[in-house]
């Protein structure tokens, strides 16, 4: 079983990203497509960056129920006025943390996902994940490589 762990999160959060809403969550390569899409727009048009600079510098991938609809997307930490990024509400509470390493920047956020959502979360029975999203970072390594971590609201199951 992959490790986790539990962390509270004593008030609520913002964070401020671009993405794009996923019309059939059940589609992954065309959800895949649409995300890459959406990243290399928001690199090459500055737009980012823009919100890298106006925060601290982490990036961070995003899932989020907006407006009943299943939306991925970029961003930072932090609630900032840039024209065409959304604000999301994150709620204070407990989160599951699935820390996550590997060779490749590019990919480690999806891997971690990919990780959490293809069985782990089935295989934690004291917390149930709540939402409305999640968010995962990826940085530097000390050691070399990359290290990441998906964090994902929950509650704790009463007996």
């Amino acid at each position: 079983m992959t490790n986790y762990s539990i962390q509270t999160i004593s008030e609520n959060y913002k964070m401020t990203a671009f993405g794009v809403t996923l019309e059939d969550y059940n589609d992954w390569a065309g959800n895949a497509a649409k995300t890459a899409a959406k990243k290399a727009e928001i690199t090459e048009n500055g737009k980012l960056a823009e919100l890298l600079a106006l925060a601290d510098g982490q990036e961070y991938q995003i899932n989020y129920n907006l407006s009943g609809k299943a939306w991925r997307g970029f961003g930072v930490m932090g609630e900032f006025d840039v024209e065409g990024a959304v604000v999301l509400n994150f709620l204070a509470g407990d989160y599951i943390v699935v820390p996550g390493t590997g060779a490749d920047k590019d990919s480690l956020a999806d891997e971690i996902t990919g990780k959490v959502f293809g069985g782990l979360l089935q295989q934690i029975t004291d917390y149930k994940y709540v939402g409305p999203g999640n968010a995962t970072f990826v940085k530097a390594a000390e050691n070399g490589g990359f290290y990441g971590e998906m964090w994902l609201r929950a509650k704790k199951v009463e007996d």
